[in-house]
């Protein structure tokens, strides 16, 4: 075990202000493999202190200079990408593959993509009698979640920097390895002291304390709608802008006469990534009643071969939770066609790879996030069935439609209330803007999108 010691503040590692600390476990065998200090609100401010001194400097930057430290930070991260890796799979559970093609791989990507948009992006224009100025929003407070621990925190951090913008962020307390290692790498691409600071601690104590702090100009926030309604708000009543990219419960629509088994196969996979706990995870596959029976035959053979290649959850509670979404749906009647309650393993937080049949769209695990590898089968009889059920949430992240035409299924998608959509299998695009409609949140990540969240604007008239 490593006990870790300091925050990032100011360009430098510091001792904290207090003697808490944080246990940082393995859940793949319940291990503690390292101490993280437990940052109080005396922390916060020091980090929102040095963010806000190092504000103008950063903010006057020219955006070619600010492009500059991007790339020399993707750069660093390129260099560490398997001890990003490596720690991710550690600390997360997550397969040793999947965390080097999507943990560390994705956030390599993003830092790119932001250091070329801070080069290119039109940060001043003309419009009519008066030029138009896009300036740094200000001071940033990001809280990050666990699930994609490093890619969340590039995703706010990057745009954040690229608009001239200073950070303090404040990362999971169960995956803090991988963001003290991001810290490392911001130092040694060279960005300035104060520019990015990092306090680990908990929710209710740091996470308040930044989203409270009157010297954060934004907050943005990943995790849970429960948790995103209060850090908005906080916000609302200081009147300072959020962001917040918040739960889902996303429909995959299999309209007839679509790919049936590459369709059940590819949203079976998409729900087993990361072991479920992915907030755009198509966790309700929606299929005609006519082809129900062979969806869910093939659901429940493609969750059964995934068995051991599936990581842990990331915490007891986190499977305890899931069981018990798990216990609830065999409770409201549906019938679990693949996996159940029961632990694959002695040790670790597992939940096996579950396929429920029968399930009805005002069940539980129909409505609300499980944040495991769960996955739902709904039948519909027509398209507007489909509609209604696809839309019937509070949720609306992503989602995702097959059709064996594609002007089919982008007609269908136009009427989903969501903020992605797959069409056909469509790939990953880190330029496209994510982020979502109703409860699942306000802004969006990625792209040039996701660097306007962290502009305001000014107008000149002449």
């Amino acid at each position: 075990m490593k006990a870790h010691d300091g925050m990032y503040i100011d360009g430098a590692w510091r001792p904290a202000a207090g003697p808490g600390v944080i246990e940082v476990v393995n859940p793949a065998d319940e291990q503690v493999i390292a101490t993280v200090p437990a940052g109080t609100v005396e922390d916060v401010d020091a980090a929102v202190r040095a963010a806000r001194a190092a504000l103008p400097g950063w903010a006057a930057t020219p955006p070619a200079e600010r492009a500059a430290r991007l790339a020399a930070l993707r750069d660093v991260l390129v260099a560490r990408q398997d001890e990003i890796a490596e720690t991710v799979t550690a600390e997360l559970g997550s397969p040793p593959k999947l965390s080097q093609t999507v943990h560390a791989g994705v956030p390599i990507a993003v830092t790119g993509s932001y250091a070329e948009l801070a080069a290119t992006y039109a940060f001043e224009e003309r419009t009519g009698n008066s030029t138009v100025l896009h300036e740094p929003v200000g001071v940033v407070g990001a809280i990050t979640p666990w699930n994609y621990p490093l890619h969340q925190i590039v995703a706010k951090t990057a745009p954040a920097l690229a608009a001239g913008c200073t950070v303090v962020v404040k990362p999971a307390e169960d995956t803090p390895l991988v963001a003290r290692l991001f810290a490392e790498a911001v130092h040694e691409a060279g960005i300035p002291a104060g520019v990015f600071n990092l306090v680990t601690g908990l929710g209710p104590v740091a996470g308040q304390a930044l989203a409270e702090h009157p010297g954060v100009d934004l907050v943005s926030f990943t995790g849970s709608t429960a948790v995103g309604r209060r850090i908005g708000a906080i916000a609302s009543g200081m009147v300072k802008k959020v962001a917040l990219e918040l739960g889902g419960k996303s429909a995959n629509v299999i309209l007839p006469g679509a790919d049936l088994a590459r369709a059940v196969n590819v949203g079976v996979a998409n729900v087993m990534s990361n072991s479920g706990q992915t907030c755009s995870a198509w966790t309700r596959m929606l299929v005609h009643h006519d082809q129900y029976d062979e969806a869910v035959e093939l659901a429940a053979a493609a969750a059964a071969k995934y068995g051991d290649r599936i990581g842990p959850l990331v915490s007891a509670t986190q499977r305890d939770r899931v069981r018990g979404y798990i216990a609830k749906g065999v409770a409201e009647g549906a019938r679990l066609a693949a996996g159940g309650p029961d632990s694959p393993h002695e040790r670790g937080y597992y939940v096996s790879p579950t396929v429920f049949a029968d399930v009805t769209p005002g069940m539980t695990i129909a409505q609300e996030e499980i944040f495991g590898p769960v996955l739902s089968v709904l039948r519909y009889t027509d398209e507007d069935d489909a509609l209604r059920i696809a839309n019937g949430t509070v949720y609306g992240l992503a989602g995702a439609v097959w059709a064996a035409d594609e002007t089919e299924a982008v007609a269908f998608a136009r009427r989903m209330e969501t903020g992605q959509v797959d069409i056909n299998g469509g790939r990953f695009n880190p330029l496209a803007p994510f982020g979502g409609y109703k409860q699942s949140g306000v802004g969006r990540e990625l792209g040039a999108h996701g660097l306007a969240e962290y502009l305001q604007t000014k107008s000149f008239q002449f």
